[in-house]
């Protein structure tokens, strides 16, 4: 198995009606998704509204859910920005706590070149003796890590995976060919976990796994297992969620099926806004057809 696991959910940050951050219902949620399927727990992920987050509500975020899951699953932690100093800080105060891994956006809106990108990597990696996952994420970063680059940051010891959110599925097959057996690829996208897994790929770094973590988890085993076939089927059966809870913008569709299950997750932090009343009824009835509501 992978060294991270084969789903690993960027889980949410669950927010109080007045925007605080919900640190009882973090470790609610952490839990839950680890007993429905979850082997490990992104914290500070795009999903979890990281941009909007203080530096002391980071770290709180961080030791609660290492408190509330740590001894059952990976906790990898989202530490990097489009600086590279700011980066290596919060990397240190996160290596602090007992988490198992780092991951490492694609700077984002600077725009660097392939040289500025490994550099940037190298140098945050380099000030931390943590397991780090690469972030690519172009079509929010607006600049992508070619494969190339990828490979090169593969060589130094603790750079060890790369969630891949490019959509491409060629650049995703390089990778593997160009970066030793024990290189992991995650899909960065849920719609392109079984694709990803056809070229070589290790897993997920998943947003539906909120809400079907375990039906996720059952079609990495099937594939694994050679029933490709099946798994294919499940992929299928699975694919509407996997598009409609990103309907709008994330996290803003998952958030909103999270609290119409009863989870409890709040409200967005602008610059992000609820869903309309239209997605909401789309979300109703995406969950009535999967028996979740």
């Amino acid at each position: 198995m992978a060294q991270f696991g084969e789903v690993l959910t960027a889980m949410v940050t669950p927010f109080t009606a007045d925007l605080e951050v919900n640190y009882e219902a973090a470790a609610d949620l952490a839990n839950y998704l680890v007993e429905n399927g979850s082997d490990g727990i992104l914290v500070l992920g795009t999903t979890g509204e990281v941009p909007t987050l203080s530096k002391e509500e980071k770290f709180n975020l961080v030791e609660t859910v290492v408190e509330a899951v740590g001894e059952k699953a990976k906790v990898l932690v989202g530490s990097g920005s489009y600086s590279t100093q700011a980066s290596i800080e919060m990397t240190q105060q996160v290596s602090q706590l007992e988490i198992d891994g780092v991951m490492l956006v694609g700077p984002y809106y600077n725009k660097p070149p392939q040289a500025g990108l490994y550099e940037h990597f190298k140098q945050i990696a380099q000030s931390t003796e943590l397991p780090v996952m690469l972030y690519n994420v172009p079509g929010r970063t607006s600049k992508n890590i070619e494969a190339q680059t990828i490979a090169k940051l593969a060589e130094i010891d603790n750079i060890v995976a790369v969630k891949e959110a490019s959509g491409d599925v060629q650049q995703a097959a390089e990778i593997n060919q160009l970066t030793a057996a024990d290189f992991d690829i995650y899909s960065g996208d849920d719609g392109m976990t079984l694709p990803i897994l056809s070229i070589g790929g290790s897993g997920i770094v998943s947003v539906a796994a909120h809400l079907v973590g375990d039906q996720i988890k059952e079609m990495i085993g099937l594939h694994r297992a050679g029933q490709v076939e099946a798994a294919a089927q499940l992929n299928a059966e699975l694919f509407p969620i996997f598009k409609k809870i990103f309907i709008t913008t994330n996290p803003i569709p998952v958030k909103k099926a999270l609290n119409l299950l009863g989870k409890e997750v709040g409200p967005v932090r602008p610059p992000l806004v609820e869903a309309t009343q239209e997605q909401e009824e789309i979300l109703k009835t995406l969950l009535a057809d999967y028996d979740l509501l």
